[in-house]
């Protein structure tokens, strides 16, 4: 799958500024494609940057990874998850820190950051563990086009941002189309395709906001990239019932069908789901 950029989004491209990748992916990323990649190379690039080394430790003792015992440092935390493991963490938190607004950001962190933990539950209760770190790098990055389009758009697009509290991200999607001529999920694609992300992941911000039929008559996505979708989808829902309840509950109905059939399991075993990702990440002090 390519990303299909219109006539109008390649001279919005030529002006939006995408952040480039900060100096310690860069030498993560270097050093990863070697046949044998130096862990303590990796563990002491990424301890150079205190932010990113505060957020991948922040997240590797998260309720989402549940560890029984607490990883205090970077080096613990490579060997310990394996560097395969913590890469993804690496590449989520430091888009984080790349991506800046006049806008205030808070709790659009906030609210990424609760799907991408969520992300890594669903993706352990729908039987895909094995998708668990991608998806939480899917979390986080699912809506990195935003924070970009605020930067070239400023208050007009704040406006679409505010709305989403109550309006359906699909609706907002059209309205994207129609003012600014492309929408923050192609704007988040290009983003993570430039940085270099997993293919999988690009198509998945890609396609975030396809209703149902996309689980059944998709030629453009993989199963595993589906597998990613769906976890997403899931995700979003458990978060949104407890912070865009109405918009949130619109937006999952129009998935429901896909993703149920797709993991074959029933609304029941969703609501189970979501009630754990309440209990872990908002009905319990950490």
């Amino acid at each position: 799958m390519a990303i299909e950029i219109t006539t109008a989004e390649k001279r919005l491209l030529q002006k939006v500024s995408i952040p480039p990748r900060p100096q310690t992916l860069l030498t993560v990323s270097s050093e990863a494609k070697k046949e044998e990649p130096d862990v303590s190379v990796i563990a002491e690039a990424i301890a150079s940057d205190m932010g990113i080394a505060a957020a991948v430790l922040q997240v590797v003792n998260s309720a989402a990874y549940r560890r029984a015992k607490e990883i205090d440092s970077i080096q613990q935390a490579v060997m310990t998850l394996g560097f395969r493991r913590v890469f993804p963490i690496v590449k989520a938190v430091a888009l984080k820190s790349a991506l800046k607004s006049d806008y205030d950001l808070n709790e659009f962190w906030r609210y990424n950051e609760w799907v991408a933990s969520a992300c890594v539950m669903v993706s352990e209760a729908v039987g895909k563990p094995e998708l668990r770190d991608h998806a939480y790098m899917l979390g986080l990055f699912q809506s990195s086009g935003i924070p970009v389009m605020l930067s070239e758009f400023d208050e007009e697009y704040s406006e679409l941002v505010n709305a989403s509290s109550s309006q359906p991200w699909p609706e907002i999607i059209e309205q994207e189309q129609r003012k600014f001529n492309t929408t923050h999920t192609t704007m988040g694609a290009l983003l993570a395709q430039q940085w270099k992300l997993p293919k999988i992941v690009v198509e998945v911000i890609y396609y975030l906001f396809d209703d149902s039929s996309i689980f059944s008559t998709s030629s453009e996505l993989s199963n595993i990239a589906l597998d990613l979708l769906g976890i997403l989808k899931i995700s979003r829902y458990a978060i949104d019932l407890r912070t865009r309840s109405l918009a949130g509950q619109d937006e999952w109905q129009s998935v429901q069908d896909g993703v149920l059939e797709h993991f074959q399991i029933d609304e029941f075993k969703v609501e189970e789901i979501v009630e754990l990702v309440h209990e872990e990440l908002f009905d319990v002090e950490h």
